[in-house]
């Protein structure tokens, strides 16, 4: 047996070695900016044989030694046919032309029609940049990730809400990624906006299953968003203005072809306005909100390349010397593409990122006070890509963060009346590594597998409280208190392997099935008892009392493409079992609370649940309509008598349709529709008046739902240009949101009737109950 086994590995090394093979390697990128292709296509037309750039735009393919006709492609972009004599080894970079297409032949995705049926990937959507800008906005902002919750299985927090809830996940389970760098809370004036500006945005990624082992730390899906990396052919830019603020966007080579950058800043300006016209309300008052992105990149051969990217933004609002108020994201990378043949591809990466807010009143009152809280990692991640043969792509790398986490510090004058008060601070080293292999069997057969080993070890300075109960902890049953020192380990790692597998069988030209397997361990915890992110919230790691959450995900799926991949269908299934989820008690106190462990609850959970997808991608009339019907549940003891309730994020149905019409080439109709059931809440069912005082007696946990959500959007775009080759281009937005002014609940509240206070009614608060239009001005150059 071992001398068959033997006989085998030599056998293949052999063909490895000594098959006469070449590889052919290079960078696929837009002509007109030097901007990598990311989902380009490289096809050898007589074998069939075809390959997809990684992320930079490299592809690697190795065949048998010959003469080729190869095809380069990309949508919306002249296809490049080239016949090459790969007798040995040979780098090819190719430069793809945008395609002067007549108006029957528009497209509004710019990967391969047929990837949805080729790819192992599912549960898996890429966003073009250019729909996304062509889509209904909120006063005049492009949203990323409002686009988002178009999605099928992916839903929106409510009105006023960043917060994504993805098959029944909550807003914490989402990896945020910007240029790799974690976004901890991606949300501008309270959740109206996001951080992502779209003018500095290239590529857009969105994984809600199979999940690659490149990926881990959430438990729910991942946003994988990639700045522009900056025009490398001629300086340009983009400019707009619009209700509310102002973007402005510069970029240029420093050194052609070799060394170009990209700034992108983005502001309000409604309290400038405001005070510059005397609105006395703002004379002394400050709200705004800005962004600015940076990035630049250098080749310094044809094998190393290296990119810096960076984000900052904030939001600011004052009121008076009353209240202040902020909170924003800082977000560095810089990065080291190396080639060390034409088969192995490496990425070094050194990455930062820091979440903080801070409230208080500004004056020297009785009542001054500074509250900050922050999370901030310090991250190394290293990646490799060997594309081994043409039926083989291994993926292997490891990933080391340092967490630091401060849930709350206040400081205090000498004349205040409040006491300063420091939280107990966390740090955590998170480490993981990871290997996978897309495999290719014959024609029919894809099968994609891996797996994620990660550690996540609690180190000080810190400090562990000791309970009577160390399985249901209580603040008032505290034994003792343990101190740690810089880098001493508190508690033993949490361990956990992570596989990941997906499949793809081919059932025809235009048709196919595929099916996935995922586990994700999640040790950040978002600590809210509110429906959707906030500034206020606080993050913690996982430690003796908050186990990691651990999610196992099985999906299925059927694709299928109609008239020339001209339609895409989809329809998926999925159920998800999570471990280790937490909840709060009833009444629980979360507010500088340093004892957060004795106010959760562990449980269990589950989620199933039924997408589908219809897609229009060609032609003067472009969309797609999608619809959700799932179901998200709990089973935690100690809430609702340890009987299951429907979670917070279960929405029962969710469907959305977006349109786009292209009446000629410059003017477009863009219009979407909607439609979620209500968020579950538990409402109060009875009440009794005792010495007095009235109590209320509240339905089981989550037994009741809000009205149900709705809204239509309309946007109307008008493009000035008289021909494509004008140097500056002029467009303008106008866009109705909410159009016939629905009053979507945010929340509801009871109160005492004001002609009979002995009457409690229900009373809808709607964030928003009209028609919101917007108008935009935007130029190119």
């Amino acid at each position: 047996m071992k001398n068959t086994f033997l006989i085998i590995i030599i056998s293949f090394l052999s063909q490895l070695t000594f098959a006469q093979t070449a590889t052919l390697s290079g960078h696929i990128k837009d002509k007109k900016n030097g901007e990598a292709l990311i989902g380009a296509t490289c096809y050898f037309l007589i074998s069939e044989r075809e390959l997809l750039p990684n992320e930079y735009g490299y592809y690697s393919i190795t065949v048998p030694a010959g003469t080729y006709k190869i095809s380069f492609s990309y949508i919306g972009y002249e296809t490049q046919n080239i016949t090459l004599d790969l007798s040995k080894n040979q780098v090819f970079n190719i430069l793809l032309a945008d395609e002067n297409k007549e108006l029957d032949a528009v497209t509004v995705v710019g990967t391969r029609k047929d990837r949805n049926i080729e790819s192992t990937e599912m549960s898996m959507e890429k966003l073009p940049v250019k729909l996304v800008k062509k889509l209904p906005s909120f006063m005049g902002e492009v949203d990323v990730l409002k686009t988002i919750t178009l999605l099928p299985g992916i839903q929106s927090g409510g009105e006023g809400s960043s917060g994504l809830y993805v098959r029944g996940g909550g807003p914490d389970e989402n990896l945020l990624l910007l240029d790799e760098a974690p976004v901890y809370n991606a949300s501008h004036l309270m959740g109206f906006f996001s951080v992502f500006n779209s003018d500095a945005i290239k590529d857009i990624q969105v994984y809600k299953g199979g999940i690659p082992a490149e990926y881990g730390g959430k438990a729910s899906s991942v946003i994988d968003i990639r700045m522009k990396d900056g025009n490398s052919q001629q300086l340009s830019g983009q400019a707009g203005i619009g209700n509310i603020s102002s973007r402005l966007t510069l970029e240029g080579p420093i050194i052609k072809d070799k060394w170009s950058f990209i700034v992108s800043g983005r502001r309000t300006y409604a309290d400038v306005v405001g005070r510059m016209i005397g609105i006395d309300e703002l004379k002394d008052n400050q709200l705004y909100f800005y962004d600015l992105n940076l990035k630049t990149n250098i080749e310094f051969s044809h094998k190393d390349r290296v990119y810096i990217s960076a984000y900052t933004g904030d939001d600011y609002f004052k009121l008076g010397e009353s209240l202040y108020m902020r909170w924003g994201n800082i977000t560095g990378t810089a990065r080291w593409n190396h080639i060390f043949n034409g088969k192995l591809f490496s990425n070094t990466s050194l990455i930062y990122s820091k979440y903080d807010y801070s409230l208080g009143v500004p004056s020297n009152s009785v009542d001054q006070f500074d509250w900050n809280s922050r999370i901030e990692d310090f991250n190394f991640k290293q990646d490799f890509s060997w594309f081994l043969n043409t039926n083989n792509k291994i993926d292997f790398g490891l990933n080391i963060i340092k967490h630091h986490f401060e849930p709350g510090n206040i400081e205090t004058n000498e004349s205040s009346f409040f006491e300063p008060l420091k939280l107990t601070n966390y740090n955590a080293i998170s480490s993981a590594a990871y290997v996978s292999n897309e495999q290719k069997f014959g024609s029919l057969l894809t099968i994609k597998y891996g797996l994620r080993l990660s550690v996540f070890q609690q180190i000080g300075i810190g400090k562990l409280r000791e309970y009577e109960n160390p399985e249901k902890p209580q603040s008032d049953e505290i034994v003792s208190e343990t101190s740690y020192k810089t880098g001493d380990k508190i508690g033993s790692p949490f361990i956990n392997f992570e596989p990941r597998i997906s499949a793809k069988i081919s059932t025809g030209e235009t048709s196919s099935v595929k099916t996935s397997y995922n586990r994700m361990a999640q040790n950040l915890h978002l600590i809210s008892n509110t429906n959707s992110p906030t500034p206020l919230d606080i993050w913690l790691p996982s430690n003796k009392y908050i186990k990691p959450l651990i999610v196992n995900q099985v999906a299925a799926g059927y694709f299928r493409n109609f008239s020339n991949n001209t339609y895409e269908t989809s329809l998926e299934f999925y159920y998800k079992d999570m471990q280790n989820v937490l909840d709060y008690k009833d009444g629980a106190e979360l507010f500088l609370n340093e004892d957060l462990e004795t106010e959760l609850l562990t449980g269990t959970g589950y989620a199933y649940g039924m997408e589908i997808m219809i897609k229009k991608q060609e032609g003067q009339f472009t969309g797609w309509v999608s619809y959700t019907l799932a179901k998200s549940m709990r089973e935690i003891p100690g809430i609702n008598n340890g009987d299951p309730y429907p979670s917070t994020y279960d929405r029962t149905h969710d469907f959305s349709l977006v349109t786009n019409y292209d009446i000629n080439k410059r003017i477009s109709l863009s219009a979407s529709w909607v439609f979620s059931t209500g968020n579950p809440v538990t409402y109060p069912v009875a009440k009794y008046n005792v010495q007095g005082n009235t109590l209320f007696y509240y339905s089981d946990r989550n037994s009741n739902r809000i009205p149900d959500y709705h809204r239509l959007d309309f946007s109307f775009n008008y493009n000035f240009k008289k021909n494509e080759y004008r140097k500056v281009k002029q467009l303008l937005n106008v866009s109705l949101y909410n159009v016939y002014g629905r009053r979507n609940a945010y929340s509801i509240y009871f109160r005492p009737n004001e002609d009979n206070p002995a009457i409690i009614e229900a009373t809808r608060l709607s964030i928003l109950g009209t028609m919101i239009p917007s108008i935009t001005y935007n130029i190119n150059f």
